[in-house]
């Protein structure tokens, strides 16, 4: 019977096999660390040259750990619902199908991308390592990705219908936050956003106003600034379920996100309690204006000058990919206050109040203008370059008072911000496999549902297994940054993998719905073009692995 999951685990526990393949997988990934970290250093420390020459080794030790770090939560997981008597054959099998792969990937080849594999031999592991991690992890691998393993999972998705694969794991009232953001996505964005989209239209302001009705501008803001005070595993399913709807809501609230984060952080007294209420009740829309052309990741290279002439600072330069910034009223913006600092001390954050603009006149502000990037997708707030030529910004509006600052202020927000993308790179791939279960259930061909099809079906699977490892991978990144610690890995891995699955959930919607897949009236490919700008916006990929990377490399001996 498809509902009757067999356990083939040693002793009958699959939290305790899926426990001890974590152990198993952090263990070639400490060998693969020594290995590594020897050849990319030099006189005891990291030779950046050797960083850049040994990339490929470099980042696939990220990705290697990624996976690690996916097994070992995978096993949290399962061991807490457990524990809770929630662990049931959806999740079982959706377990089995997700730790059958990753962990013949781990011991064969990790895909980076669709085109580049990082295989053991490339890390320095030895194929005694392999076959000695193998013969560890042999039953999931055996019994894990299997046909019928698969097949059943299929079955019993197609028999509950729509929603998360498995429990998500969420307490009682996240559940039921969960839920209702479910219900507002289902009435208020669903019917509505491929027509917004293939009109390139804006977010509606009265959608806007609903999502401020509901707090979700103020999720992590503290009540005594009119927040709602809760914590970033809360950002990430109001996130998440936003973006299954699409993924320009669930947007919405990041740039509100980075705003109250740098004001949190590093405003003054002043700062926080004329921001942050107005974001809060979504009164004031921010903005981020930080990339340049030519910069990209480069944040330091930034020439956007700030000059202080009396009360204000006089902003001159260029910025582009900026997102939603002509309805925004509040702009934190990275410029240069000293010229003789070339690299990231010179720069300060400003928060530039703007007056927003329309569709006919989008900046109607002195020494400020710009002009719209087409998109592919992520569209409904839109993208800008933007010009400065003496935009005044009030010298109160120095971000903590300190010039030099800004950078160090950034990268206090990339934490949370990485982590509320790979919540929406989830929503992505959860609206994927959501439309791609129901399209195989319902189109049929040769006198069946093309569900029924093994290379159909076995597409649902391994869509749900990733999504699931995704999103455990993500709430943990959320709870860690809850409890205080430093997790810009974690956050980096959650960001890394949730955007490759969100690429792959959506490219196999598409092959799904076939050719009707590729028609602009179907939102599979409007859910395709979404999806392809998660691994690159918030830190490409690339910049994500060598994040992690650094951070494991740095403390390797």
């Amino acid at each position: 019977m498809a509902s009757q999951a067999q356990d083939h685990s040693p002793g009958g526990s699959l939290p305790a096999s899926l426990v001890a393949a974590g152990h198993a997988a952090a263990g070639l990934v400490a060998k693969a660390r020594e290995q590594v970290a020897a050849r990319v250093r030099s006189d005891g420390r990291l030779s950046p040259a050797r960083l850049s020459t040994d990339q490929h080794a470099v980042h696939g030790l990220a990705w290697l750990a990624t996976y690690a770090e996916s097994m070992r939560q995978l096993g949290a997981y399962a061991e807490r619902l457990s524990g809770e008597g929630r662990f049931g054959p959806v999740e079982a099998l959706t377990l089995r199908v997700a730790a059958g792969e990753y962990l013949a990937q781990i011991a064969s080849a990790i895909p980076m991308s669709q085109t580049e594999f990082v295989r053991p031999a490339e890390l320095g592991l030895e194929a005694g390592d392999i076959a000695a991690f193998l013969e560890s992890v042999r039953d999931l691998v055996d019994t894990g990705n299997t046909p019928d393993t698969r097949r059943q999972l299929v079955a019993l998705m197609a028999e509950r219908g729509p929603g998360p694969v498995g429990d998500p794991g969420l307490d009682d009232t996240l559940e039921a936050m969960r839920a209702e953001m479910r219900r507002f996505a289902e009435a208020e964005i669903v019917p509505h956003a491929q027509g917004w989209h293939l009109a390139n239209a804006y977010i509606p302001m009265e959608l806007i106003g609903a999502l401020s009705e509901l707090g979700v501008f103020g999720l992590t803001i503290p009540d005594e600034f009119g927040g709602l005070g809760l914590g970033k595993e809360a950002m990430c399913l109001v996130s998440e379920e936003l973006s299954r709807g699409w993924i320009a809501v669930g947007s919405l609230g990041t740039r509100s996100e980075i705003a109250a984060e740098l004001i949190l952080a590093a405003g003054t007294a002043d700062q926080k309690a004329r921001w942050l209420p107005r974001i809060a009740s979504g009164e004031t829309l921010p903005t981020a204006v930080f990339t340049e052309p030519n910069t990209g990741s480069d944040l330091a290279s930034l020439r956007t000058r700030a000059v202080r002439e009396g009360d204000v600072y006089r902003i001159h330069g260029q910025k582009t990919w900026i997102t939603h910034p002509v309805r925004a009223d509040l702009m934190t913006l990275l410029a240069r206050t000293d010229p003789a600092e070339p690299g990231h001390r010179g720069l300060s954050m400003f928060l530039a109040e703007k007056p927003r603009g329309t569709q006919e006149d989008p900046f109607p502000a002195d020494g400020m203008s710009g002009g719209e990037i087409e998109v592919l997708g992520y569209r409904g707030m839109k993208e800008f370059e933007i010009s400065f030529d003496g935009f005044a910004v009030a010298a109160d509006g120095l971000l903590g008072g300190e010039e030099g600052q800004g950078f160090r202020q950034l990268m206090q927000t990339f934490e949370a911000a990485r982590i509320q993308t790979a919540a929406r790179a989830v929503g992505v791939a959860q609206s994927a496999i959501e439309l791609g279960l129901a399209y195989a259930s319902e189109r049929r061909q040769f006198g069946q549902p093309i569900i029924e099809f093994p290379r159909v079906a076995d597409k649902l699977a391994v869509m749900a297994a990733e999504i699931m490892i995704a999103r455990q991978l993500t709430y943990y990144a959320a709870r860690e940054k809850d409890r205080g610690r430093r997790c810009d890995m974690e956050a980096g891995m959650a960001k890394l993998l949730a955007a490759r699955v969100a690429w792959a959930a959506a490219d196999n919607n598409v092959q799904i719905h076939g050719g009707n897949g590729f028609a602009l009236e179907f939102p599979a490919s409007r859910i395709l073009c979404d999806a392809r700008i998660l691994s690159i916006f918030e830190g490409a990929a690339e910049i994500q692995a060598q994040v992690i990377a650094r951070r494991l490399l740095d403390g390797a001996n």
